[in-house]
């Protein structure tokens, strides 16, 4: 698959996908007789678990980290799993404070809708009547 239909694909732009192999994060992706990257599945399959990662929030330096450890095999195991449960507890704590955040927008239009738009609508009513007299 070639760059452009790979950038589509993960709505990701050819830039960010010549640096992710620059850094790293994507091993050396196979070229065609023309000098074209050709993505294999196993390069998609890299760029779909680098978006989704770093989506996550996992900062670059990690992200490359994992990946070097990858080709090592069992004996990274651990490291590479550390790596994604401490970027786990970090989403869970962001996820706690996005339902905080929830939690007060919830509130907030509760009460707009409890107790402020009644109010408003009753000062519109009596600035209408208001005007009515004046008239």
């Amino acid at each position: 698959m070639q760059i452009s239909d790979v950038s589509e694909k993960f709505d990701i732009s050819p830039d960010t996908l010549r640096y992710y192999e620059r850094v790293g994060l994507l091993p050396p992706v196979r070229r065609s007789k023309s000098g074209l990257r050709d993505y294999s599945e196993s390069d998609l399959m890299w760029i779909d678990f680098i978006k989704c990662m770093r989506s996550a929030g996992l900062p670059i330096e990690q992200l490359v980290r994992y990946v070097q450890l990858f080709p090592q095999g069992e004996a990274t195991i651990e490291a590479r799993k550390q790596i994604l449960k401490d970027q786990r507890e970090q989403v869970t704590a962001r996820m706690a404070e996005l339902h905080r955040t929830l939690d007060l927008l919830n509130y907030k239009i509760a009460m707009y809708e409890s107790s402020i738009i009644p109010a408003e609508r009753e000062l519109l009513r009596a600035q209408n009547d208001s005007d009515d007299i004046s008239n």
